[in-house]
């Protein structure tokens, strides 16, 4: 589905505090959302005080006193890279503060779900834990949180999706989208909490006099950020100004060579130079391997690899990973394959997209429960609609993955459908953008009804076009090495602070295909005879090449492509169109 691109409109007047910027970054900023220099200090001093958190001093006197009494700690993750690096932050901040007792617990997707339900505790308990911590997950488990304090067990849940009208009644719950929680940012990932939590349970050891009776070096809490960061950005949280700090420094960590075994792994197997690492190499080069665990098989392979301080080692954990990606990717491949002919059948989607309804689902017997979420965002990118794809789940349940677009509150459209119809949802949780739920299969019919309606009385009225924003076009003088370099130092880039995208006319020089579905250009400048190479990934082949047009209307991102120790600009294009 083309994207009409809409051009944001910096203010005429910028404020003297962006004076010393590159003009083009200045107009950035201020579509942004940038209202002070202070904005753009991503320093640790800037970070939010970790005392604004609801809870967190109560989980870590808990936890202090646990490492303190040398009692035993299980942490239970997630099996998406959130999750996994909410676990490694955990059990690494956990052992540099003289713990001993630490183990971890990842439910297998396909045998208990998502979080701490009752039947993961019962596995749990076997472990004979004395405190476990949540990390991305807790809070919708209310049952299993029962059932772990009958048996017991001290309950820390630290988690940063949307609680329920009841929450658990857990020993402590740090979450920052609690309704009484003052914590000024809403958008930390599970990773982000899971780190403030360790910071509070430093304080608290510091208080105690742990560190000096206990023969224990204080850890420089940085050391774990570049896991923050991965998470982060894997997680697609907003990047608020608290979130860039965190990735920002992450990724310097990253780039100094200083960043666990692991993550440098995964980017060398990818082909990355962890030098020039980015947020795009952070979200579409090591979140994707590390999640292929959790997708396909178990998480814990992820995790190890995370957690290992052998690079050899986490070099053979990566490889792995890599592998389990690229079968994920033929699988999903697959699936949308038959996902768009299924769509084909009731409409033409490009000349008839207006017939489909506002809220689509989607079942496959034999789809993969482990893709589905991917699908679902595929699909939601191409359709431009809010969409839930379904697979087959244990006994007569289907498992959805649904995915939103801007102005469709995902999480509380379910939330609406559960009040409306308790019938139809066994247990839904999620955000704004993207949620899980899960229902009788029987009951997969009404329910693509229901939410279909429910979804056009949200949207009945709005916008629904896919529309690409583009900070405009730029001049000659722009497309050099330096401005590249300032953009690409200019972020974090990232969801709700996007990479800059500009558009404009070029002349067609040349045009081929590389790697048999990417084309590969020379562009002329319209007003120079200046001249561009640019490439389009995944291109229409029934479009392009196209050797009869001489010019184009491009969308595109200021890249830099490094060969041989040599630089020059790039263009990466996101649409390319007559024009």
């Amino acid at each position: 589905m083309k994207r009409k691109i809409i051009r944001r409109q910096p203010p005429k007047q910028l404020p003297e505090w962006v004076a010393h910027l590159h003009p083009v970054i200045s107009k950035i900023y201020m579509t942004r959302g940038i209202k002070s220099a202070t904005e753009l200090d991503c320093g640790l001093t800037q970070l939010l005080p970790y005392q604004h958190l609801l809870g967190i001093e109560k989980a870590a006197k808990y936890l202090a006193q646990a490492i303190m009494q040398q009692q035993k700690i299980l942490v239970v993750g997630d099996f998406d890279a959130d999750g996994a690096t909410s676990t490694a932050v955990a059990i690494c901040a956990l052992r540099a503060f003289g713990a001993q007792h630490i183990n971890y617990l990842v439910p297998n997707r396909f045998e208990f779900g998502y979080g701490l339900t009752p039947e993961l505790v019962a596995v749990a308990a076997e472990m004979q834990p004395d405190v476990i911590v949540t990390v991305d997950n807790g809070i919708a488990n209310n049952a299993g949180v029962a059932a772990a304090k009958a048996a017991g067990i001290t309950v820390i849940i630290t988690d940063h999706h949307l609680p329920g009208l009841e929450l658990p009644m857990a020993d402590a719950i740090v979450n920052p989208c609690q309704s009484n929680d003052i914590f000024p940012s809403k958008c930390l990932a599970g990773v982000g909490v899971i780190f403030y939590v360790m910071l509070a349970v430093r304080a608290a050891l510091r208080e105690a006099n742990w560190f000096a009776d206990a023969n224990v070096p204080e850890p420089n809490m940085s050391q774990f950020l570049d896991l923050v960061a991965l998470g982060t950005v894997a997680d697609l949280v907003p990047l608020d100004h608290n979130n860039r700090i965190l990735v920002r420094q992450g990724i310097q960590k990253i780039r100094s060579g200083k960043a666990r075994p692991g993550i440098r792994a995964l980017l060398a197997v990818a082909g990355r130079a962890h030098e020039r690492v980015t947020t795009v190499d952070l979200g579409f080069i090591v979140g994707p391997r590390l999640n292929a665990a959790g997708r396909l098989t178990d998480m814990s392979l992820g995790i190890e690899c995370l957690l290992s301080d052998d690079l050899n080692h986490a070099r053979e954990l990566a490889t792995q990973l890599s592998m389990l990606n690229e079968e994920r990717r033929q699988i999903e491949q697959k699936m949308q394959q038959q996902a768009f002919a299924e769509l084909d059948k009731l409409m033409n989607l490009e000349n008839q997209l207006n017939k489909l309804p506002f809220g689509i689902c989607l079942f496959d017997e034999n789809w993969h429960q482990g893709v589905i979420g991917l699908l679902a965002s595929r699909l939601k990118d191409k359709l431009h609609r809010p969409i839930i794809a379904f697979a087959t789940g244990q006994g007569d349940e289907l498992k959805g993955s649904a995915r939103s677009i801007p102005g469709l509150h995902i999480r509380d459209t379910l939330a609406d459908i559960a009040a409306k119809y308790p019938e139809l949802l066994k247990k839904f949780g999620g955000h704004a953008m993207a949620a899980g739920l899960t229902i009788h299969r029987n009951t997969y019919p009404k329910f693509a009804e229901i939410f279909a309606e429910e979804v056009n009385k949200h949207l009945a009225g709005k916008n629904l076009d896919n529309e690409l924003h583009s900070d405009g076009e730029l001049t000659g003088d722009d497309f050099c090495l330096e401005l590249a370099e300032a953009l690409r130092e200019a972020g974090p880039w990232g969801q709700a602070f996007p990479e800059p995208i500009f558009d404009g006319r070029f002349r067609l020089l040349q045009q081929w295909l590389v790697g048999g579905k990417h084309l590969k250009m020379v562009l002329g400048l319209t007003e120079s005879n200046k001249q561009i190479d640019a490439i389009a990934f995944n291109i229409n082949l029934n479009n392009w090449p196209n050797h009869r047009l001489q010019h184009a209307h491009i969308a595109y991102r200021l890249d830099i492509n490094e060969y041989l120790g040599r630089k020059n600009i790039q263009l990466i294009v996101e649409q390319l169109e007559e024009g």
